[in-house]
């Protein structure tokens, strides 16, 4: 899955959102085209705009460039390492509504919010 590149925002992009369960950075228009590039068959993002205003937050702290996550000591201390190349929220403020969470349970994942308000 690292080999993947997620769209990265341009200058221009002036309303980036973050992945509540990844914390990748797009622009709600990537999302809406092409999903999340990590959670996709999870939170099921693509073409679904309402998905996307309760699965992703424009509330989010700090920038960073993953181009190498699978040998990058900043992906492994933000979880990211077995994610694309892009470009991900150091912190993301807000949670997945509550019957999301209960789908990643139940296929097998935990959720760990990225706000750093552990659980």
């Amino acid at each position: 899955m690292a080999e993947a590149t997620a769209p990265i925002p341009t200058h221009r992009s002036r309303q980036l959102r973050a992945c509540l369960l990844c914390s990748i950075v797009q622009t709600p228009a990537d999302f809406k085209r092409h999903g999340c590039p990590n959670c996709e068959s999870v939170l099921q993002l693509k073409s679904n705009p309402d998905r996307i205003l309760t699965c992703t937050s424009g509330q989010f702290n700090g920038v960073i460039a993953i181009v190498d996550p699978e040998n990058s000591w900043v992906a492994r201390w933000q979880r990211t390492s077995k994610y694309v190349r892009g470009m991900y929220a150091a912190r993301v403020a807000g949670r997945v509504p509550e019957d999301v969470e209960d789908d990643i349970t139940a296929q097998g994942f935990s959720y760990r919010p990225r706000d750093e308000t552990g659980d």
